[in-house]
């Protein structure tokens, strides 16, 4: 009994299991054919609601068809092949639905484009029209629905935030920058019975760049517009992640466009609106407080949120702005003057004078302090002062010529540092070091900018050589004079140019030297063609050597007129005085390294120095008055080291034995330059035995240097030459 209990029992259980296994294939069964349904019946009901233009209903039908396909689609081990074709038609209906919206949005915001993709310029920008409908439809008008249920279609679809970013690209693009970038811009509302037309109009541009009060007025006329017609609508739904939210229109596009447009305003109008003098900075409220207006009626209509923007900080951050582009300025103008031509120069005299404004009087404070200590050390002193006193010119830089163009750069260098004075802690440092850096750049630029024609342009090389001088010359007083009128900070020995002043002393130097280089290798040259003065009974080497010596004076007197009334005078009459000692230099060394000089070989080498010295004075005219050169003319010796001793030699070329015995007292020395005891024994000095006939038999190298020395000279002075 018992067994057949049992097996009445397990035959029950197996058939209960069926039965729950069976009543689980119907519930899965059951509720695919609902969800199948429901997703019948909201595709129905999505058609219906589009025929009648009910955008809002349709696109929450679709939303409910695609979340029951989605269930469909998550029951794992139940797949339909009727799946694939019902999202093919909930795709398809969905770009349907997007296709009537996109209609529908294209009616409402018209866009009327340029043919050109870029915005060039204003009348470029004049092409763009906006038509906004401005008449709400009502529901039983055939023309479409309101504003409102179409965006809050696209809300619900997930497609708002893409639609309202391609509309934000285009305003940006075709409407804002342009209003920003272009002054002549104004926009323009045509109204009409149910559209708003918003279009550019063209105006004669008060000034170069936009001021942000005209700016800020454009841009909040059109973001009015767009918020009146287009943007006030409030969405309550969001089909984003199916949750339901508010959407702001306005606060969404404005995230989308501020940072452009801000960015914008800054690099294209407040940028330029920066004051460019330290006098002008309180003027500049009104473009803090028109910011200010300008940020609070885009929060007023929903564009912006939050508080201040970075618009805001950069207006009220004005020191720091106006200090940045000051320094810029002078740097571009400073960099501007070095690229310019070198050659145009003006006369700098003593009397000369750097055109600055006179500096303010110091307070009363530090007057009364000044004037105290001067008392008391004028009757300290008073009693010590020296009759004579120097030259108000003692220290002024001698008469030369600079270019225009440095004058100009030091000018500026005093107008900057004068700005200092009058500006904020902050902004006073970075001028000061501008002015610093004015000089750094002078340092590196122009000898790389003009390093061809200063070495070329002999006439350059000295104005090059003046500029730097008189720049170093500014330098060591420039810090002293704006001490006292700068910040504290700069107060305690900060305030130097000093520092730059052998640097710059350093600088003409190396590059004039370089002149004079190439300058002695051309004397030189022209002296190699010679043939070393020998032969001078050949007629062609007596040319040879004639043209030599005619052309190192052409060189040096094209040079003098070069330099003439360019260097200072000193500087001229060292600098012509050094190339015309290595001409002499070089033909004394070439003479007497000779071994034998005739008769008429003397007498030819006479002449052809005679040339020296009789032209050689003429080519120190460093001033444009002949009569003033004659000064200059009579003291060659002090210039030209050699000349003494270019003078004895001519004298030597001239003399017999016993001239030259009597000039030097060199008996002795003669003596001991024959080459044995012998011949010493066999020469027999005369007072008519030719000096040649004697040398010929000696080291004629040895005697000439020696008899070219003065009396009170030592031999081993000179043994340098031996």
């Amino acid at each position: 009994m018992a067994l057949i209990v049992q097996q009445d029992l397990n035959v029950a259980i197996a058939e209960f299991t069926e039965l729950k296994q069976q009543l689980e294939r119907d519930s899965l069964v059951l509720s695919v054919l609902k969800q199948l349904q429901k997703f019948d019946t909201a595709i129905k009901d999505y058609s219906t609601a589009l025929l009648e233009k009910k955008y809002v209903a349709a696109a929450r039908h679709l939303e409910t068809a695609r979340s029951s396909l989605k269930m469909l689609e998550s029951r794992k081990g139940f797949e339909l092949k009727v799946l694939k074709a019902l999202g093919t038609e909930l795709t398809v209906q969905t770009q349907n639905m997007f296709y009537h919206l996109g209609e529908e949005w294209r009616q409402m915001v018209l866009w009327k484009l340029p043919p050109s993709k870029e915005i060039s310029s204003a009348e470029t920008a004049m092409q763009t029209e906006l038509h906004l409908r401005t008449v709400p439809l009502k529901e039983d008008q055939v023309a479409g629905p309101p504003v409102a249920s179409v965006l809050q279609a696209f809300a619900v679809l997930g497609e708002l935030h893409t639609r309202l970013k391609l509309f934000g690209q285009v305003l940006l693009k075709y409407i804002l920058k342009p209003l920003i970038s272009y002054p002549s811009l104004w926009p323009r509302l045509e109204e009409q019975p149910d559209t708003v037309v918003l279009h550019f109009e063209s105006a004669e541009p008060n000034l170069e760049h936009p001021s942000p009060m005209e700016v800020f007025g454009k841009i909040t006329l059109v973001l009015g517009v767009l918020h009146k017609h287009l943007l006030s609508v409030s969405l309550d739904e969001c089909g984003e992640n199916d949750k339901d939210s508010t959407v702001v229109l306005a606060e969404m596009l404005g995230d989308m466009i501020w940072e452009e447009v801000s960015g914008c305003l800054i690099q294209e109008c407040l940028v330029y609106s920066i004051p460019a003098n330290s006098s002008k900075l309180e003027q500049y409220i009104e473009v803090i407080k028109s910011t200010e207006e300008f940020e609070k009626s885009l929060k007023n209509m929903g564009f912006l949120k939050g508080d201040a923007t970075d618009l805001l900080k950069y207006a009220r951050n004005v020191n720091s702005h106006f200090a940045n582009k000051k320094c810029q300025d002078v740097i571009v103008a400073a960099r501007k003057l070095m690229t310019s031509e070198i050659h145009n120069t003006v006369k700098i005299t003593p009397d000369s004078s750097v055109a600055i404004p006179k500096l303010p009087d110091p307070g009363a404070g530090d007057h009364l302090k000044m004037q105290k200590a001067s008392k008391m050390l004028h009757n300290e002193l008073i009693n010590l002062e020296n009759e004579t006193k120097v030259s108000q010119h003692t220290f002024s830089l001698p008469p030369c010529h600079i270019s225009v163009s440095v004058e100009k750069l030091m000018e500026l260098a005093y107008q900057t540092l004068l700005e200092a004075t009058t500006s904020t802690d902050q902004c006073c440092i970075q001028l000061f070091y501008s002015v610093r850096n004015i000089f750094h750049l002078f340092y590196d630029v122009v000898p790389i900018y003009h390093k061809e024609n200063l070495q070329k342009l002999p006439q350059l090389a000295a104005i090059h050589h003046n500029n730097c001088m008189y720049i170093a010359h500014h330098l060591l007083t420039l810090g002293h004079q704006f001490r006292y009128r700068l910040t504290n900070i700069l107060y305690d020995g900060a305030a130097t140019f000093v520092d730059l002043v052998p640097g710059f002393r350093r600088l003409g130097m190396e590059c004039f030297l370089a002149q004079m280089r190439v300058q002695k290798g051309e004397l030189l040259e022209r002296l190699s063609s010679a043939r070393n003065f020998s032969n001078m009974d050949n007629e062609e080497s007596y040319c040879a050597a004639n043209k030599a010596a005619r052309q190192v004076l052409h060189q040096l007197k094209r040079l003098g007129k070069v330099w003439q009334d360019v260097l200072p005078v000193n500087i001229y009459c060292k600098a012509m005085g050094t190339l015309l000692n290595t001409a002499l230099s070089e033909i004394i060394h070439r003479i007497t390294a000779l071994e034998d000089i005739s008769t008429e070989d003397a007498d030819r080498l006479h002449s052809l120095c005679q040339i020296m010295l009789e032209e050689g004075p003429l080519v120190f005219t460093p001033l444009l008055e002949e009569n003033n050169n004659k000064k200059y003319q009579e003291e060659v010796p002090v210039y030209v080291q050699k000349w003494m001793m270019f003078k004895e030699l001519m004298i030597i070329l001239q003399a017999n034995l016993q001239d030259i015995v009597d000039r030097g007292g060199v008996k002795v020395t003669i003596h001991k330059m024959l080459p044995n005891p012998q011949r010493q024994k066999s020469v027999k000095p005369d007072r008519y035995v030719s000096l040649y006939s004697l040398l010929s038999q000696c080291n004629l190298r040895l005697a000439l240097f020696i008899s070219l020395q003065p009396p009170w000279h030592s031999a081993d002075h000179f043994s340098c030459y031996l």
